[in-house]
């Protein structure tokens, strides 16, 4: 029976990845639902290529526009829009398996709404388990959905894991995530300040959206992978490390008691952990080129730089912190890289943005919070995150 795919996401490079996957198997998948924020152009292409049953955009008049267009070429689609759509096709009684892939907290309800469903969900939203955390894994546990990470990190240390996991807490010392070190690695600290939006969205080694190169030129992405990295896999915060590996190679590794370690390896190319996670337990092609290790001159790593940065420890106090606190952490975060991206704030000035909300806003969340909570609690930290980027507006 195939699979029926709603992805959330579509037009960005986790929702494109996916489909060249899907492409390669037209035997195994169906695609059910595609949605997109405001890309309309890249939506139209998609739903003339693969003609959905649902498509879904972020407001009406995006979605009038696509629905006025798909009618002209007789492609019968039915489209959808606003928040509330996401959330009806992650939980639709026909969709089996839903790749997660909006960028920020937008992409908790809908996750959500999969997960209690029951759908084989495919996570590449930090933001679900940064923000939802306990909230999002009770959520998995009663709903029996089955999780896979799609971040080549966590995928990465869940191909290292055991398939039956029966155990495995017992055999684990620590868990490593790898971090490529982004652009600026070895830049010269005292330029930091200088760095434009243009410059930070080139990653050397991984295609991916402005907001998630910058993440990764600062390290927070990786602070908010160690995060997620906690519920994942139920680790203490002091069961899970960083090391800057620049040729992003080794994508993690699992460190057993007995000091032996697992790794997964492949060349850095996402369409890897998306054809795992859609196979799951099974393996098939991803269309990703084969590692060559007669080509691979070395394999480095280092430590990750404290001063360069500094963001990347945020990820541990918040672990520390007050539940919530990582939601806070997320939300100021996307303020900062909204603000660096648009040209109001320094490169330099996202940290001081992250650093003073998580220090200035103490969530006081009840003992069993709800989505009405968390996303009570995200507000709050924007506006907050938004005083302080107003302070060091240029």
């Amino acid at each position: 029976m195939k699979q029926r795919l709603a992805i959330l996401g579509a037009t960005g490079s986790i929702g494109v990845s996916t489909l060249d996957v899907v492409a390669r198997h037209p035997d195994r998948f169906e695609v059910f639902a595609l949605t997109a924020q405001g890309r309309v152009d890249e939506l139209e292409a998609q739903c003339l290529r693969w003609k959905p049953r649902f498509a879904a955009l972020g407001d009406a008049a995006a979605a009038n526009d696509l629905r006025g267009r798909l009618r002209v070429h007789g492609v019968a689609t039915e489209v959808l829009a606003g928040e509330h759509a996401l959330v009806e096709l992650a939980a639709h009684p026909e969709v089996t398996t839903v790749m997660a892939a909006i960028v920020g907290a937008v992409g908790l309800a809908p996750c959500l709404a999969a997960a209690s469903a029951g759908k084989r969900l495919l996570l590449a939203n930090k933001e679900a388990l940064v923000v939802g955390g306990s909230l999002f894994m009770r959520a998995v546990r009663e709903g029996g959905a089955t999780l896979l990470p799609i971040d080549s990190e966590h995928s990465a240390i869940f191909q290292c894991l055991p398939e039956d996991r029966s155990g495995w807490h017992e055999r684990i010392d620590h868990i490593v995530l790898t971090a490529s070190g982004g652009p600026f690695r070895s830049r010269d600290l005292a330029t930091l300040h200088d760095i434009t939006p243009d410059q930070a969205v080139a990653h050397p080694n991984w295609v991916m959206g402005r907001k998630i190169s910058v993440d990764s030129a600062t390290m927070m992405n990786k602070a908010l992978e160690v995060i997620e990295a906690r519920w994942l896999f139920d680790l203490a915060p002091e069961q899970l490390r960083v090391v800057i590996h620049p040729q992003s190679i080794i994508h993690s590794m699992v460190v057993c008691r007995d000091h032996s370690v697992l790794a997964q390896m492949g060349t850095p190319d996402m369409r890897v952990p998306i054809a795992y996670g859609l196979a799951f337990p099974e393996r098939i092609a991803s269309g990703a080129a084969r590692l060559e290790f007669e080509t691979l001159k070395d394999l480095s790593f280092e430590p990750a730089d404290r001063v360069r940065f500094p963001g990347l420890y945020l990820a541990w106090d918040a672990l520390r912190a007050r539940e919530g606190s990582s939601a806070v952490l997320n939300a100021a975060n996307e303020v900062a890289v909204g603000a660096f991206l648009s040209g109001t704030i320094r490169f330099t000035d996202i940290h001081r943005v992250n650093a003073q909300t998580i220090e200035s806003v103490l969530p006081e969340l009840p003992a069993e919070a709800a989505l009405s909570d968390l996303l009570a609690l995200d507000a709050r930290a924007r506006v907050h995150a938004q005083a302080v980027v107003k302070e060091r507006t240029r």
